[in-house]
């Protein structure tokens, strides 16, 4: 059986070892290199996977593992880790503050441990299930997360991720409904966008163009925090390359306005 709060303990540990190695290259002057995908990517990448795997090999050493930058790596059928190593690339070339690790576990086709990390900001996010969500700011006691309360859009925060893709057909005056009826529309960009949706700063946020690693563990930091995360369609998956994470009294709203219904 599977210990969730073992795999809950590793999960984190593992983001903060990734918070860790790219910080020791943040804002200064990292090399970046271009993808076949014509993605970028730099050695904070790379070693911030490297330290992510050796993790969470010590303590599951049997489990299979996908990792952006170095792909498929074998192991058990019934459990695999889901790693991004450092979500933002572009904002961490940049200077910017809203990137980090995304580490996830996937049991039997469920996502049921996972964390996240703001390193610039000092914030690491991690939940399991039945466990609930967690946060540490800097050296501050860890706080048990909750969203907010608010259930009518007139009243909502709204995240936006990348608009190059959400302001592009099919989305595009759809997701310009939903901005424009909220109360206020937030566009952070990458995994910080979902951190102000897990700390009940926003109601709402969606992002759409991204890889099943973007993903990874928002579903369970999103619903052991008491909200719900679905794709734009209504499907409870992080493998068709698009999201909506929310609060849960919003949900419906985002769904039935993004179906154009």
């Amino acid at each position: 059986m599977l210990d969730l709060a073992r795999a809950m303990d590793t999960a984190r540990r593992a983001a903060e070892a990734a918070a860790a190695a790219s910080l020791v290259h943040f804002r200064r002057g990292v090399r970046v290199e271009t993808k076949p995908d014509r993605t970028p990517v730099t050695a904070a990448d790379r070693e911030s996977e490297a330290a992510i795997l050796a993790i969470v090999r010590a303590a599951f050493p049997d489990h299979a593992f996908l990792g952006e930058e170095t792909g498929v790596h074998a192991g058990s059928a019934e459990s695999r880790w889901i790693v991004d190593p450092l979500d933002g690339t572009r904002g961490f070339t940049r200077g910017r503050s809203f990137w980090g690790p995304l580490v996830a576990l996937e049991h039997e086709g469920e996502i049921v441990a996972g964390a996240m990390a703001l390193p610039a900001l000092g914030e690491v996010y991690w939940a399991a299930r039945g466990l609930g969500t967690w946060m540490r700011a800097g050296d501050d006691a860890p706080v048990r997360l909750s969203v907010s309360g608010v259930s009518a859009w007139s009243e909502a925060t709204f995240s936006m991720g990348e608009p190059h893709c959400l302001l592009a057909p099919p989305w595009r005056d759809r997701v310009l409904d939903l901005a424009t009826t909220s109360a206020t529309t937030r566009c952070y960009g990458d995994l910080a966008g979902c951190a102000l949706v897990l700390t009940g700063r926003a109601e709402a946020w969606i992002e759409a163009g991204v890889q099943l690693w973007d993903l990874g563990p928002i579903p369970i930091l999103v619903e052991e925090a008491g909200g719900r995360f679905t794709d734009c369609d209504g499907r409870r998956t992080v493998g068709s390359g698009h999201c909506v994470a929310s609060n849960g009294k919003v949900h419906d709203h985002v769904l039935e306005v993004l179906r154009g219904r």
